[in-house]
């Protein structure tokens, strides 16, 4: 028989390894406690329960006596209960998933306050104003979270009080004031609410259970965990924990401390803190805190045993640490910990560290960065502009630049990114409901807060830019603009120019140029801590990879750029760039072309162009692979458009033979689905010696590369092959022409030559397409297009949008590579063309190879090279030892 499953755990009965069950907040408790720290007692419910809750709507049938006996047991370690008049208990009531989601679900504290207790508790420690301010809290924390009252009802009762008697902050409020307030939420909560306040203590504790249960899917966790890839079956759990108070006066505060700058990476103790302040003050940014050194000066003691603390966290658990505290009276409390969420700078640097101090493995450095991290780091920056007076300075929460119109609320950053547009949301604080905003926009400012607001937390996780506490703008939400203490201001709508390295806010779009670590990695040379940190682990990841990377590139330029940034070769070149600009006239002569003369003609032209981009390319990579793709795009994209051409000619007296006879081509050229249409290996086989010409150029190119005593590997892919007929006589003509320049050269020109696998029934019939196959290339762009059955640009402009809303899939497949679709294809392929070729080589060269998510999936498919764009390579190559490695997919490192 099975033991009865446990619902709730006291801390000193958890551990970390219980993370699943007890949430980051619930195990990270349960992990002090065992280490000696002071952690107010309390238990922890498992997101066990939260899930049976989530999946019936009722709580499972145990929970209530579990809860009633770790109460008891509390209420009996402290010397105080819940609910009574002398010496009340006072507890609050957290969520904590298995990671972290700062803001994203409740927290209710003081749950125990009624009108008997407030009295009670104004007695036992004196401070009656504290007494009645706490009742306050609760009240507007329960109306809100639980009753699900709009939370600005309550600040415009707050707000008329402040008014009314000339104030500008909370705290100015005396115990006259606050006693009448009190009585205007409940009557707000009996009003918009339907009910009176609960005033049983334990029906408060059960509805606020209950209530952070149900936040697991309110609308801001859920955009969230789609933001970050967090499971949405893992539920919550809830932490009951003893109220310990900052607010007692001069001799208690709160605050938040890391191990090490979440925004740098340096070591040291880093943080905020707030005198005379509850948790909630700190982190929400209403309230801008002090650094930890007034914590050193008002109680150098009680700052010396949280160093010491910092550092047995950080020893622990081998990472930067998150602590949340609190002073009550001179008594130092440990209230949460968690390993921190950072910057990609700080991510690079700690992790660099801490190998190098040999806390942890070279390979486990490498596991706490991501690819995505290293693209922030290679965005550009700002330049430097002494003469610029910016329009105010903050905290610089979380670095980079970002270029945007203002804006004044998450609706419109949400609908100006829809249209394309790139905005800075500037708020005086944020608030968990300013998620989709701050998703969409490029940078984060607020007038309010420090580096562990709100905004600075939240932004950092996402590796958004971000200005907090910039306390010289005046942000008017309602009139929508800002003025500065000179008087300028700023309307929505205007550009403004964010750096949140340097924390400063500029008027206009201040010019950009490329970051110190793109420098170093072109050139291989450290400028610094942090380019010597990413060096360090592109290194480490080259050395453990299995992938190969190349890139993606059609001329030599982007292919000498690539191979500065550590390509392994090309895995895509596309003609098809090759034949616009100056050369279009050429290419619209061999579409005009009425005999074979002619058309001859034409492509006697394109070939010494053609040779001549070849050369400088195969020059660029010489001694690598490099995969050149045969002309794919239908011929109708290099004529005029129908329309454009239509009008022009319907407006002129005396039409050009020529603009005539491209009306007529582009009039018997159109098609109703070009996609799907004459192109790639269609129309290689349709117009007489186009591939030939390809080739032929390709050949001679490799031909005059050897004579230069060089080292060239062309390789030559055949695009949209959907049957082996297809690829076997388009084959055929391929290596007839370099049987015909071998000849000619006196040496063997030998080129491998494959196919793209960008069609379903190319990746079903790979057994027979490999028969006649070098190599397979998966164009996973059309293969992604043609397994959903969909245009990505059409859908994209049209129901993507409400799709991704309503989490019809997480992430658009275009972006990342859908596993379960085009993935199982890919497999099949692979399966089906080594079990008929066992020497095929296999790449991707569609945009999925520059994500490091998917990343992990191809290594897994057991594909031997990505390829991606030249920017991309270095994120791209750090995947690729992160797969190697099993480390997981994203947001391990922020998480």
């Amino acid at each position: 028989m099975s033991a009865p499953t446990s619902y709730v755990y006291a801390f000193a009965d958890g551990s970390r390894e219980l993370t699943d069950l007890l949430g980051g907040k619930g195990a990270g408790l349960a992990e002090m406690s065992r280490l000696g720290l002071p952690v107010p007692p309390g238990f922890t419910i498992t997101t066990q329960a939260c899930r049976s809750y989530l999946a019936t709507g009722e709580e499972p049938a145990d929970l209530g006596v579990e809860v009633a006996q770790q109460l008891a047991a509390l209420e009996q370690a402290v010397g105080r209960s819940l609910g009574a008049a002398d010496r009340p208990l006072l507890v609050s009531v957290r969520s904590g998933g298995k990671f972290s989601m700062p803001g994203m679900m409740e927290t209710i504290l003081d749950i125990g306050l009624n009108d008997a207790c407030v009295r009670g508790l104004a007695r036992v420690t004196g401070k009656e104003r504290f007494a009645w301010d706490s009742y306050r809290r609760l009240l507007q924390m329960f109306g809100h979270t639980v009753m699900d009252i709009d939370s600005a009802l309550f600040e415009e009762v707050l707000a008329a009080r402040k008014q009314k008697y000339g104030l500008k902050n909370d705290t100015e409020l005396d115990t006259g004031h606050l006693k009448s307030i009190v009585q205007e939420f409940k009557s707000l909560i009996r009003r918009e609410g339907g009910e009176e306040f609960p005033q049983d203590p334990v029906t408060q504790l059960h509805q606020a259970i209950r209530s952070v249960f149900s936040s697991w899917n309110s609308e801001r966790a859920r955009l969230y965990r789609a933001r970050e890839a967090i499971p949405d079956d893992l539920g919550t759990a809830v932490t009951i924990q003893t109220m310990v108070f900052g607010n007692l006066g001069a001799d208690s505060g709160s605050g938040v401390a890391f191990t090490r700058d979440p925004v740098t990476g340096e070591p040291g103790l880093y943080g905020d803190y707030l005198p005379g302040a509850q948790g909630e003050d700190v982190v929400s940014g209403a309230r801008d805190a002090a650094s930890l050194d007034s914590l050193r000066t008002a109680s150098p003691d009680v700052h010396d045993e949280l160093a010491g603390h910092l550092r047995t966290l950080e020893h622990h658990y081998r990472d930067l640490c998150d602590v949340e505290f609190t002073v009550e009276r001179g008594t130092l409390w440990i209230l949460q910990t968690r390993v921190g969420k950072r910057t990609a700078e700080a991510a690079f640097r700690i992790a660099d560290d801490l190998a190098a101090e040999h806390r942890i493995s070279r390979d486990e450095a490498l596991r706490r960065v991501e690819g995505e991290q290293l693209n922030r780091l290679m965005f550009p920056r700002f330049a430097q502009r002494p003469c610029d007076v910016p329009l105010a300075g903050g905290v610089a929460a979380s670095p980079g630049a970002a270029v945007g119109v203002v804006v004044f609320d998450s609706r419109a950053a949400v609908r100006e990114a829809r249209a394309g547009r790139r905005t800075v949301l500037v708020r005086r604080e944020t608030t968990p409901e300013d998620l989709p905003g701050m998703i969409a926009a490029e940078a984060v400012l607020t007038s309010r807060g420090g580096k562990t607001s709100h905004a600075a937390v939240v932004a950092r996780g996402m590796g958004k830019v971000c200005v907090c506490g910039a306390e010289t703008l005046t942000v008017d939400e309602t009139a929508r603009r800002l003025t500065t203490r000179s008087g300028v201001v700023v309307h929505e709508g205007d550009t403004v120019s964010v750096d949140g390295t340097t924390g400063t806010v500029h008027l206009g779009a201040l010019p950009l140029i490329d970051s110190d670590v793109r420098t170093a990695v072109e050139s291989g040379t450290s400028t610094g801590a942090l380019s010597n940190a990413v060096l360090r682990s592109v290194a480490h990841a080259d050395s453990v990879a299995r992938l190969e990377v190349r890139a993606n590139a059609d001329t030599p330029a982007d292919a000498a750029l690539a191979r500065r940034l550590g390509a392994r070769g090309i895995g895509l070149c596309r003609t098809e760039h090759m034949f616009l600009g100056d050369r279009r006239s050429l290419i619209e002569d061999m579409i005009l072309a009425t005999d074979d003369d002619a058309r001859r003609s034409a492509l006697d032209a394109l070939l010494p162009l053609q040779r001549l981009d070849f050369v400088g390319i195969l020059k660029a990579m010489d001694g690598l692979p490099v995969t050149i793709r045969l002309l794919d795009p239908p011929l109708h994209e290099f004529l005029p458009d129908l329309t454009e051409l239509s009008v022009r000619l319907a407006t002129m007296e005396n039409p050009a033979r020529r603009d005539r006879e491209l009306l007529d081509a582009v009039q018997r050229l159109h098609e109703q689905n070009p996609m799907l249409g004459l192109r790639g290996v269609r129309l290689g086989l349709v117009v007489p010696g186009l591939f030939a010409m390809q080739t032929r150029a390709i050949a001679e190119a490799v031909e005059q590369r050897l004579r230069e005593g060089g080292d060239p590997h062309a390789e030559i892919m055949i695009p949209l092959v959907a049957t082996a007929e297809e690829l076997r006589l388009a084959r055929a003509e391929v290596q007839q022409v370099l049987a015909d320049v071998s000849g000619t050269a006196g040496r063997r020109i030998d080129c491998p030559i494959g196919t793209m696998v960008e069609l379903p029934r190319a990746a079903l019939t790979a057994d027979r397409l490999a028969r006649h196959a070098d190599f397979f290339s998966f164009g996973t762009n059309d293969l992604t297009q043609t397994v959903w059955g969909m245009s990505r640009d059409d859908a994209e402009a049209s129901f993507f949008p409400v799709y991704l809303d309503r989490a019809v899939f997480p992430v658009s497949p275009f972006d990342s590579i859908d596993e379960e679709g085009v993935g199982r294809l890919i497999t099949h392929a692979l399966a089906g063309g080594h079990k008929a070729n066992p020497r095929l080589a296999a790449g991707i060269c569609g945009e999925h190879g520059g994500d490091p998510a998917s990343v992990h999936f191809f290594h897994r498919a057991g594909l031997d090279y990505v390829s991606c764009s030249p920017f991309r390579v270095p994120a791209v190559r750090l995947a690729a030892g992160r797969a190697a490695l099993g480390a997981a997919s994203g947001g391990s490192a922020s998480r």
